[in-house]
């Protein structure tokens, strides 16, 4: 049984027997994995906040020969995502974001550049805690996650949200032209992107409506 450190970034927890936790976490060098955290949910586990979404964390963990779920055995936070709860628009934003990565990321395929990508979204965030850049970071990361995942089609959108587009494709996060990233804003290009998203994963995302209502 080999015993693993990975940088890793939390995406989704799921109850497992009685104090236990099934967790999906995206690791830098070994890629979207899932693992069970034993005692994770008593009062005084080892894994204390580690776990909540979008932490990135030092995952200690072992991984068998042929068995899907690895055995999480401890994680050292690096960064919570507690300072930004206190938006609710933010809030639905990074549930949106954590979707997104779990549901395109394919299992145990390494994409440091997906994980940059989140990275860097993350500490665009936490640098501009204001309920519009929230807007900014979930068209950023959804342009970037269908092109990475390998099926952006043509954007065939007006020429105002085509120019964004393109200079999302050309711009990290922190230096996009400051815009007022509105609902209004922001709506044409999210519908394409959520109708491209919905086709490929065949379901449709939980947290798109929660957006699409603020």
């Amino acid at each position: 049984m080999a015993s693993r450190v990975s940088e890793s970034i939390i995406l989704r927890t799921y109850p497992f027997a009685e104090a236990d936790l099934i967790v999906s976490f995206f690791t830098r060098d070994q890629g979207k994995l899932r693992g069970v955290a034993r005692r994770a949910r008593r009062p005084k586990s080892s894994f204390g906040a580690g776990l909540e979404r979008l932490s990135v964390v030092q995952m200690h963990y072992y991984q068998r020969e042929n068995r899907e779920l690895v055995t999480l055995d401890s994680c050292d936070l690096i960064r919570s995502q507690f300072a930004l709860q206190s938006s609710y628009e933010t809030a639905v934003g990074l549930d949106y974001i954590a979707e997104l990565a779990e549901e395109l990321l394919p299992p145990h395929e390494p994409n440091d550049r997906f994980f940059r990508l989140l990275i860097a979204v993350l500490d665009f965030l936490s640098l501009r805690r204001d309920s519009h850049s929230i807007w900014a970071a979930v068209l950023y990361t959804s342009l970037w996650a269908v092109r990475l995942s390998g099926f952006l089609p043509p954007l065939r959108v007006n020429p105002d949200s085509l120019a964004i587009a393109q200079e999302m494709f050309e711009k990290p996060i922190g230096q996009l032209s400051p815009r007022a990233w509105t609902r209004q804003t922001a709506s044409d290009l999210r519908q394409f992107l959520h109708r491209t998203i919905e086709e490929q994963i065949e379901k449709r995302l939980l947290t798109v409506p929660l957006l699409e209502s603020l």
